[in-house]
């Protein structure tokens, strides 16, 4: 006898209809679709963003353009130099220049400066000329009958000196270095000095046109003839003539050093591209 109220024999219906089960089947399958197409949009977007990447360009630091930095070496800079010295040295002391050579000159405190030095049949002329504006700034003339002495060899320091410089360099003497007086021995911009040290400049090997120029032994090379023919036909008295050519250290009597480190690290006497200031 059954029971009004007892749910004995009755087994749970679902309520979906046939049709509601494969809509829901192919809404799982585009949803998986939408999920594996979404981790392969994702996909693509990060190997986008680990193939871009940002480079200065070019770089200033690599190697071909450094020498760019130096305005000796854009076109046509050094030609406009030489044919603006054969005007001054034509017009100024009516001689012919010999030979031309761009030089790196170290002052008595152990500072480079850039330097153009001409030769001609009488005077050595030593040349402070800016390449950014091309212009001749400066004009140093010293007359070969009075060069006595030439040094070459390694340059040399004292020995509680913290200065250092390594090669080699030449130096020419025109007059005594007893002479020199105590006040221009210690100041860094005295003009007083009665000798002249070269080496060669930073930029010799960047082509073979300034391998020309700036080699040292063909300066000097040039040079002692060019002396030694001026002393011979020198009609002037005065110093004995004769020159001595010594190969021994250079000393150069710098002890502490600070300021040639500031200026030779940052290339202070040479006309250089310092850069954009701002960014």
């Amino acid at each position: 006898m059954s029971t009004i109220g007892s749910f004995e024999g009755f087994q749970p219906v679902s309520l979906k209809q046939e049709g509601e089960d494969q809509l829901s089947e192919t809404e799982h399958l585009s949803m998986e679709e939408e999920d594996l197409g979404n981790g392969h949009m994702s996909g693509q977007i990060s190997r986008q963003s680990s193939v871009t990447k940002s480079t200065l360009y070019p770089n200033p630091y690599h190697k071909p353009y450094i020498s760019r930095m130096y305005f000796v070496t854009r076109p046509g800079a050094i030609e406009t130099a030489m044919e603006d010295l054969k005007g001054h040295v034509a017009e100024m002391a009516g001689e012919t220049i010999q030979g031309f050579w761009l030089l790196t000159a170290i002052d008595h405190w152990n500072n480079e400066k850039e330097r153009i030095l001409l030769v001609t049949d009488k005077t050595l002329f030593i040349c402070k000329y800016d390449f950014i504006m091309l212009s001749c700034v400066q004009l140093q003339h010293i007359p070969l009958s009075a060069v006595h002495r030439i040094c070459l060899g390694k340059f040399a320091f004292p020995k509680m000196s913290l200065d250092k410089r390594p090669g080699e360099g030449l130096r020419i003497y025109w007059g005594s270095s007893e002479e020199q007086s105590l006040l221009s021995r210690w100041n860094p911009w005295s003009t007083e000095v009665p000798y002249a040290t070269f080496t060669e400049h930073p930029m010799i090997y960047t082509s073979e046109k300034f391998l020309k120029i700036c080699k040292l032994s063909r300066f000097t090379s040039k040079l002692i003839p060019a002396i030694q023919n001026a002393q011979r036909n020198s009609t002037g008295s005065g110093r004995e003539k004769g020159l001595t050519v010594l190969t021994q250290p250079i000393l150069i009597e710098t002890y502490t050093g600070l300021m040639s480190f500031i200026g030779n690290r940052n290339k202070l006497g040479y006309s250089l591209a310092r850069g954009s200031i701002g960014f």
